[in-house]
């Protein structure tokens, strides 16, 4: 992720089946950010996030029971661990990761503003002074 100083002008979300990952980007869509997940957990191109080109990317995790409840699926374990193993490389380079099991989608869009704000105060902390400053 580059880091700009400005509103990050693309999100991508990232996350298994069931993680909140159309909510946070229909969320993040409403507060005028250019947010979009990306089924990185069905390919088998394990960068295929990168080619979404984020400025951030975020990565949403669940547990299988979660996910089952949320679902109404009887997926087994083994199903979620080959999505995460889809998903270790850009859980790798994620900026954000959250385990949304025991969170509200208010609760996770929440945590999320905080670390998109955080990015922007260490991006325009690192431009250093502006001229006139």
């Amino acid at each position: 992720m580059e880091d700009t100083g400005e509103r990050p002008k693309n999100i991508i979300i990232v996350g298994v089946c069931g993680s909140g990952k159309t909510t946070l980007a229909d969320s993040l869509t409403a507060l005028g950010y250019n947010a979009h997940t990306c089924a990185q957990e069905h390919s088998y191109v394990p960068y295929l996030w990168k080619r979404r080109d984020p400025d951030c990317l975020i990565c949403l995790d669940a547990a299988a029971e979660t996910v089952r409840h949320r679902l109404d699926v009887t997926w087994s374990d083994i199903y979620l661990s080959d999505e995460r193993k889809r998903l270790a490389n850009a859980q790798d380079n994620c900026y954000i990761y959250v385990n949304t099991d025991h969170l509200t989608a208010q609760e996770v869009l929440d945590i999320v503003l905080r670390a998109v704000e955080d990015w922007l105060d260490r991006s325009q902390g690192e431009q250093g002074p502006q001229d006139g400053d």
